[in-house]
């Protein structure tokens, strides 16, 4: 009988210095520690993979369509923290590309240690960087760098915060016998008059607490479902308007796209 609560007292003892470890395990915040923050963009089409021209998926209005190019700015990023406080990431800009796959992870710099359950960003390229000296707009913002891309208008003096493109069987031919679709978004609201401003907000709950540490450089995965572009505010017509650059038309675009984000899951890695 003394040997069973030997080996009871033993169990128990064992089980509560487990569930001690690990309340403790978590690394107590420094009062100057940071770390990195990767963003993960996973780009579908409905549950499906991009598979750039090939993924055949169908929009609200029933219409089939592939995507040949898809590119969108993301910028100001802001965390909020547990507590209810923020954390602003005013100049870090990124441009997620689908067809590199080196820009589907991003890394958010200089986070620092805390407790975090909010994220939200800008799509696009905010109007005070927009009118910046062009010396002062490097990296992804260089317009001379990524002209090849197209995601600078040069007749227009902007940025394309988000480009879609694809086929789609709704579309008539052109001359090329290529049924072609176009969404170019931009519009930063304009600098000397008034002009349509496309910049839109997206704010998001984390499924769990993201915890970042000296030493844990956790993840936000990201799903954008594309197939949201066409619907939600508006729900748009590839046979009615195949081609839209201009900051007017593509109001409704940027009003739908604003809602094709989820955060699907937190790596607290």
């Amino acid at each position: 009988m003394k040997s069973l609560f030997k080996s009871i007292s033993i169990l128990t003892l064992a089980f509560f210095t487990i569930v001690s470890c690990s309340k403790d395990d978590i690394e107590p915040i420094g009062t100057s520690d940071k770390n990195n923050v990767s963003l993960e963009f996973d780009n579908l089409m409905g549950g499906q993979k991009i598979v750039l021209g090939s993924t055949t998926a169908k929009n609200a209005a029933g219409e089939d369509f592939t995507v040949t190019t898809l590119n969108y700015y993301v910028s100001n990023v802001s965390l909020k923290k547990v507590d209810g406080s923020t954390v602003d990431f005013k100049n870090q800009y990124f441009l997620v590309r689908q067809a590199d796959a080196t820009t589907l992870i991003q890394s958010l710099k200089d986070v620092p240690a805390a407790d975090y359950k909010e994220v939200t960003f800008t799509i696009g390229v905010d109007s005070v960087k927009s009118i910046s000296p062009v010396e002062e707009r490097t990296g992804v913002l260089d317009p001379a760098g990524f002209s090849d891309d197209g995601m600078y208008w040069s007749w227009n003096s902007g940025y394309i915060f988000m480009k879609l493109e694809g086929t789609s069987s709704a579309v008539a031919a052109n001359a090329a016998g290529v049924r072609k679709y176009q969404y170019h978004v931009g519009g930063f609201g304009g600098r000397t008059s008034v002009t349509p401003n496309n910049l839109r907000t997206v704010t998001l709950s984390l499924p769990s607490t993201m915890t970042v540490r000296k030493s844990i450089a956790p993840t936000i995965h990201f799903v954008a479902d594309v197939t949201k572009v066409f619907s939600g505010t508006t729900t748009l017509k590839l046979a009615d308007a195949p081609v839209i650059m201009s900051p007017a038309l593509a109001t409704p675009i940027a009003n739908n796209y604003k809602n094709m984000f989820v955060v699907d899951h937190v790596h607290n890695d």
